[in-house]
């Protein structure tokens, strides 16, 4: 994933919380704000400590950076975080692919790449 489409900075994450709706599912929570006039989409992962050791949460955040790339490029004009819960921990990428895919889609996100 391209560095311009990711969060980083705390007041980034911060507003996003704040005037953000948030969809989740047993496994991840995304929030999502509209930012009009961005020219690309931003994602910002976390994943808590309570998931695991540290290889664990940063091989979590590879796999949903990868369903990411994955998605369509057209998210549109918008920020997202997405939030690992604890049964992330057992699943692989292709499972968190596709728990990422439900829950992007139950935030109104349906048009994907196949």
């Amino acid at each position: 994933m391209e560095n311009k489409h990711r969060l980083k900075k705390n007041k980034d994450f911060q507003s996003v919380f704040k005037d953000g709706r948030s969809t989740a599912n047993r496994q991840l929570v995304v929030y999502v704000k509209d930012k009009p006039g961005q020219a690309d989409f931003r994602v910002g992962f976390s994943v808590s400590k309570k998931i695991g050791t540290a290889v664990k949460r940063n091989y979590i955040k590879r796999c949903l950076k990868e369903a990411i790339r994955h998605l369509d490029k057209d998210l549109g004009e918008k920020d997202l975080i997405v939030i690992a819960r604890k049964p992330v921990c057992s699943m692989d990428c292709a499972e968190i692919d596709k728990s990422l895919r439900h829950v992007l889609k139950k935030a109104g996100f349906s048009r994907e790449k196949s």
